[in-house]
């Protein structure tokens, strides 16, 4: 039987799991609705706060939309599905996946059609994300005490610690930008991409603090991500 990254049994697979995550959000919110009302909280306040809610989960799910588009390209809907819609992010699933069909030689520009090469990337994908289901209860209380204790001694090195954590982990992802420098005019779309998502960022950011305008944090990374998508797809043509 020919391999497709879109057969009916990735689909089921990837149905089941959604089913089981949408279970488990319709669990919880029941529980916390009937916890509300045990509180003394009226039924017309439970229901804006589910409306509410509800509408500013609409920006986070503009990216993972994004981020499951941008992976079927060559890994097909199933997988980006499953991936995306319960722990996988964009920032960590492209890298993975790239990185391995670098190692097999192949290349993202079309669909996967080898079923060991679709296996692996599955396989690293998976792996690499499991330390952050694992350790968290593990170590996230000694972790935390530690910072806690920094910044009680020092409340502006632990927020430096904080942001030097941040910045480590965004540097190791600014190697797959500048990995391409060398190959003419192609090679700069990804820094010309980085630098228009990063302007967009800090256009949202003032808007943000010098003009109040605080609804905006929950769309500041879509606005940022769709509008480098754009740039991209206007720019590219132009330099390959």
């Amino acid at each position: 039987m020919e391999f497709s990254t879109n057969s009916t049994f990735l689909y089921l697979v990837a149905v089941l799991v959604i089913l089981f995550v949408l279970a488990q959000s319709v669990f919880f919110l029941v529980r916390a609705y009937r916890r509300g009302r045990e509180m003394g909280m009226s039924a017309e306040r439970l229901r804006r706060v589910i409306l509410s809610t509800s509408i500013f989960t609409l920006a986070p799910a503009v990216s993972i939309l994004l981020g499951v588009v941008t992976l079927a390209k060559f890994l097909g809907i199933p997988l980006p599905w499953i991936r995306m819609s319960v722990i996988g992010a964009l920032t960590y699933e492209l890298p993975a996946a790239t990185s391995t069909a670098n190692a097999l030689g192949l290349s993202l520009s079309q669909m996967i059609t080898d079923p060991k090469a679709y296996s692996a990337i599955a396989w690293v994908m998976t792996l690499g994300i499991l330390p952050s289901i694992i350790l968290p209860p593990v170590l996230m209380k000694r972790i935390r005490g530690g910072v806690v204790k920094l910044r009680q001694k020092d409340d502006k090195w632990g927020d430096l610690f904080m942001t030097s954590m941040f910045l480590g982990m965004i540097s190791a992802f600014l190697g797959m930008v500048f990995s391409d420098l060398r190959s003419g005019p192609a090679g700069l779309i990804p820094i010309l991409v980085l630098l228009c998502s990063a302007a967009l960022m800090g256009v949202c950011g003032y808007l943000i603090k010098k003009k109040n305008m605080q609804w905006l944090e929950t769309y500041a990374m879509s606005i940022s991500m769709v509008g480098a998508m754009i740039f991209a797809v206007v720019i590219t043509p132009l330099l390959s």
